[in-house]
């Protein structure tokens, strides 16, 4: 059978971000992201082979963006595109896997989108536009939320009373399932262990930061929540933070929930630590020249994310190795070696040639001789959504 191809689609409320995947080639035909729909700086930028190019939309919106990008799916793929995979944030309790678009899955989405606000509806969007452009291709849903489902449940409930978890939802959800998943497979593959006899510390750090526990290719516990602002100190996203500083700011400064909420999703995290900004690259070239904030910032992140890592070693019966990914993860070696400095009685210890040279893509263990095992792994939600959409088709 010829390899197959997905176009991969993560839908914002006014961009999408696309990939196609070919299951036998690990760099992407083409990829790209639509941006600033539905405003006069609407475009579409794309990436095929080593060319870019880029093409003004003004005023289009999801719909329009997808039927621009058609032909050049379909000129990618020689014109055989074999289904569509969607990124949907929160699946909450419903669903526990990937699943075909079918009417109940899309009611269901909607259903759920209280839990997310800003980003099911966006998710809905790019799906009800590319149902209507493609209607005769397989389309699937893919959730981010869906590997969390086999947390117990005293790691998912929080000690609030039972009616908000029963009648509302209200328990912890986690988040970057897709990118966990993938990454804890290819570091059972990298160290020659199966994934389904194996347990990994996963710290997956972007703009948005989550660690995570894998026993035998299983979510046991994660650091996001209900929504994704709980857990480590993010891009611009506090984490956590005292449950009543909501209630302190409203009294003592007349704050809105939505100020409050504004401030820690929008304000906080590396870029209110730093004054500066919430790229990790700029922070580690102004801590270079002595700037206080963007040293303070650095250093809060990665105490918060060592704690966390300690706390989710709580759920492993056994270490047998702490695998960094994501856009900081992957590239920061100063990152990883402060992070470890906080972990000594878990005896980490890193190769300084080997942390430096992982960057930019460049996998392997970092770990020095005789300490536990400690992996750089690029993530790929991209193919993992492909390869759960695919996996879908052959049933």
């Amino acid at each position: 059978m010829p390899a197959r191809n997905i176009l991969v689609i993560n839908c914002g409320s006014s961009s999408i971000k696309f990939a196609l995947v070919n299951e036998a080639h690990s760099q992407f035909p083409l990829h790209g992201l639509a941006e600033c729909l539905g405003s006069r700086e609407a475009v579409l930028r794309w990436q095929r082979g080593g060319e870019q190019d880029s093409l003004m939309i003004p005023k289009g919106d999801h719909r329009a963006a997808l039927a621009q990008l058609l032909p050049l799916v379909q000129g990618a793929a020689g014109g055989k595109l074999h289904g569509i995979g969607h990124r949907v944030v929160h699946g909450g309790e419903h669903f526990t896997s990937a699943q075909r678009l079918e009417p109940s899955v899309i009611a269901a989405i909607r259903a759920i989108a209280p839990l997310a606000p800003l980003h099911n509806p966006a998710s809905l969007q790019g799906i009800e536009a590319a149902l209507s452009l493609y209607p005769n291709l397989p389309q699937v849903a893919v959730f981010d939320t869906a590997f969390h489902q086999s947390l117990p449940e005293h790691a998912y409930r929080y000690a609030v009373p039972e009616t908000l978890y029963r009648e509302h939802g209200v328990r912890r959800y986690g988040f970057h399932g897709t990118s966990h998943r993938y990454v804890s497979r290819r570091a059972a593959e990298m160290a020659g262990l199966a994934s389904g006899d194996s347990s990994w510390l996963i710290a997956h750090l972007g703009n948005g930061c989550s660690t995570c526990a894998v026993v035998n290719g299983q979510s046991r516990d994660t650091s996001m929540g209900l929504t994704p602002l709980e857990g480590l100190a993010m891009g611009t996203r506090s984490g956590d933070v005292d449950p009543n500083l909501h209630g302190h700011l409203a009294r003592t400064l007349g704050w809105s929930l939505e100020e409050i909420d504004r401030m820690l999703n929008k304000d906080s995290g590396l870029l209110g630590l730093s004054g500066l900004s919430n790229d990790m690259r700029s922070l580690e070239q102004a801590r270079e020249q002595g700037h206080a904030g963007a040293t303070l910032a650095i250093e809060v992140f990665c105490y918060r994310l060592a704690k966390s890592l300690a706390a989710m070693s709580c759920a492993l019966p056994q270490l047998d190795g702490l695998v960094f990914t994501g856009g900081i993860g992957e590239n920061s070696p100063l990152i990883r070696s402060k992070t470890l400095s906080h972990l000594k009685l878990f005896n980490l210890a890193l190769d300084k040639e080997a942390n430096a040279r992982c960057i930019r893509g460049v996998a392997g263990p970092i770990h020095a001789y005789g300490h536990p095992r400690v992996l750089v792994v690029p993530t790929n939600e991209e193919r993992q959504i492909a390869l759960d959409t695919l996996t879908l088709l052959d049933q």
